[in-house]
């Protein structure tokens, strides 16, 4: 490709994304991927439709709405699948898309959806974020040169625009934070990262300097959060503003900036604030925010029953999970890609809409909040607004959610600098071109996370020295690994790192530790209320099990389940609908039965909740 904003993290990051294409899987996941590009992003008059918005140009300023979020989220996530997929179908529909956007430019540079008089309020910066991020990812994949110029001006052009007009302490321009109503201008602040990356692609100072001078006005008016976390004293719901999803890509920004300065300042800002997010926030579903969309201390309020509104917002989850693949490319960490495992076969594959459900007489393929304690799904759609009135709506989960079923595929099997990394062991070959330049292909056959095992065959050009990185989770805690036979150290949480010369026929072969761990209400905090405290939750390999109502049993009854040492005693069953696991649990009181969370409450009965938390006695 002829840009990438890529270049500075050769120097900077311990892990790279694999090769366009690299990976070709087969399975539910790759299903899942499948399911959203043909429901979703290969629909031209969908694509349109966002467009339009921008030539319009005054679609928001009513009521200071997000409607040009869409076209540029939807992008971004479409360019993560193009990637994985190569579908040129897909392709083609981009290509068009991008160059129907650029003819909504105005003579000023901009690319909007608010007027020149309502601009700068509202959602307009974040909105121009977006359409910034959508043109700079589509450069990754894109096939055609003079279309890649096209691209890197109009880009120009609207960031010389905001240059203009707004500026940290600079007389006559209007400071960052002020030019958004809503959450102190976090949400604004957050055009920090594509500023960042068009440096990285046209080498222009002057949008590096824009992206210092939004740093160090600190991301709030009433507080620099930035500093905050290089600090580390505060947990972010301590934050004046707990806005999650914007919060997570402010700092997402900052490690952009990271990335071009090498300024240790700023990586320690980063990693301090996912430490505190983890610390603080993150559920056992791998999301956060129990109240709606907030940082809010959600991991000791996820088994609170008396908050009963929506939570657990897809937004914060897909962007969570870019924070942690972002976090795992630059520090080679295996605690991030437990993270993303969590949240990929939790709160994500739970949230796809895949038994159709309509909504406003129309499907959304992403459902946006995610229960934990007797609640059901498709409670509601997120940032939904109308884009023909009353006639079609789209939401901000909708059109987000593409990003994170495409970043299973860019986290499953990554470059390092002396050879492969696997993340998640999914079913499939994928193939990596070596230091060298010889390649090298691993082929998976499992059917993780349902099954115990995997088995990795390697082939090479010819016998190679190089190493295989294998995470071990950290849930499984008596793990083995060997090599044609011979047994590798395989410790929970860390990766098993294997130098050899490969030959091709090589065989790797891991058995996990999949007992159901019982993860105890107590134990996440001793001091919580009656109400709260009286809950467990049960986890199977990555996975979290759930009581659901279909099964025809109570939920909300409590039971005790017998404890073998931290493990529930689990038999596998079968129950009257889908589901990808299904076990009967021994209780004191006999059996209950529970299923993998993402199948639980898939009928979207508002009468028949599901729990992740069960009542204990």
């Amino acid at each position: 490709m002829k840009y990438t904003a890529y270049e500075n993290r050769k120097r900077t990051d311990v892990f790279a994304a694999p090769e366009i294409g690299a990976g070709k899987y087969s399975g539910a996941i790759a299903d899942t991927i499948a399911y959203i590009e043909r429901e979703q992003l290969t629909d031209p008059a969908l694509w349109a439709l966002f467009v339009e918005q921008f030539r319009i140009g005054n679609v928001d300023d009513w009521d200071l709405g997000w409607r040009g979020e869409y076209w540029g989220k939807m992008m971004r996530g479409a360019c993560f699948t193009y990637a994985c997929t190569q579908n040129e179908t897909l392709y083609r529909v981009l290509a068009d898309s991008v160059r129907d956007m650029m003819t909504t430019q105005d003579t000023l540079g901009r690319i909007a959806t608010y007027s020149v008089t309502k601009e700068f309020h509202g959602w307009d910066i974040w909105s121009r974020k977006y359409v910034l991020l959508g043109m700079q990812y589509f450069l990754e994949i894109c096939q055609d040169d003079s279309l890649a110029d096209a691209v890197i001006a109009s880009m120009r052009g609207q960031a010389d625009y905001l240059l203009a007009k707004i500026g940290n302490g600079e007389v006559g321009k209007m400071p960052i934070t002020n030019t958004s109503e809503w959450w102190e201008g976090l949400n604004a602040s957050s055009i920090m990262e594509p500023f960042v990356r068009l440096y990285n692609l046209t080498g222009e100072q002057k949008y590096l300097d824009f992206a210092k001078g939004i740093i160090d006005a600190g991301g709030l008016r009433s507080c620099n959060i930035f500093e905050a976390a290089f600090e580390g004293k505060q947990y972010p719901y301590e934050y004046p503003v707990t806005k999650a999803y914007e919060m997570i890509s402010n700092f997402e920004g900052i490690l952009e900036y990271y990335r071009v300065t090498g300024d240790e300042k700023y990586k320690t800002m980063v990693t301090n604030f996912a430490r505190l997010v983890i610390d603080s926030d993150i559920t056992v579903i791998g999301c956060a925010g129990t109240t709606h969309e907030l940082f809010d201390h959600s991991k000791v309020r996820q088994f609170d029953p008396k908050f009963d509104g929506i939570m657990q917002e897809t937004c914060v989850t897909v962007t969570w999970m870019k924070f942690c693949w972002q976090l795992l490319c630059l520090t080679g960490d295996p605690m991030y890609a437990d993270q993303l495992e969590t949240s990929i076969y939790n709160a994500l594959v739970g949230a796809i809409n895949v038994n159709k459900h309509v909504c406003k007489n129309q499907v959304f393929t992403f459902d946006s909040y995610s229960p934990l304690l007797n609640d059901v799904r498709g409670r509601a759609v997120g940032g939904h607004k109308d884009i023909i009135k009353n006639r079609f709506w789209w939401g901000c989960c909708v059109a987000i959610g593409a990003a994170g079923t495409a970043l299973i595929g860019m986290t499953a099997n990554m470059q390092a600098k002396n050879g492969a990394v696997v993340n998640l062991y999914l079913p499939g070959e994928y193939t990596q071109t070596l230091a060298n330049g010889k390649r090298v292909r691993l082929t998976t056959d499992t059917t993780y996370p349902v099954g115990d095992a995997a088995k990795l065959r390697v082939c090479t050009d010819s016998d190679e020295p190089f190493t295989i990185s294998l995470r071990i989770p950290a849930w499984s805690k008596d793990t083995t690994v060997t090599v044609n036979g011979d047994a590798f150290k395989a410790e929970a949480g860390t990766y098993c790192v294997i130098e050899r010369t490969w030959k091709c026929g090589d065989e790797i072969e891991i058995d996990f530790d999949m007992r159901t761990q019982i993860i105890y209400a107590a134990d996440i905090d001793p001091n919580a209320d009656a109400e709260s405290i009286c809950h467990l939750a049960l986890q199977r390999g990555p996975v979290m099990l759930a009581r659901d109502s279909q099964t025809g049993e109570d939920v909300t009854s409590a039971v005790t389940v017998i404890d073998n040492g931290g493990y529930a005693e689990l038999v596998p069953t079968e129950v009257s609908f889908d589901t990808k696991q299904a076990y009967k649990v021994r209780t004191t009181d006999g059996e209950i039965t529970v299923v993998d969370y993402p199948s639980a409450g898939q009928n979207w009965d508002p009468a028949m909740p599901i729990t992740i938390w069960i009542t204990t006695k």
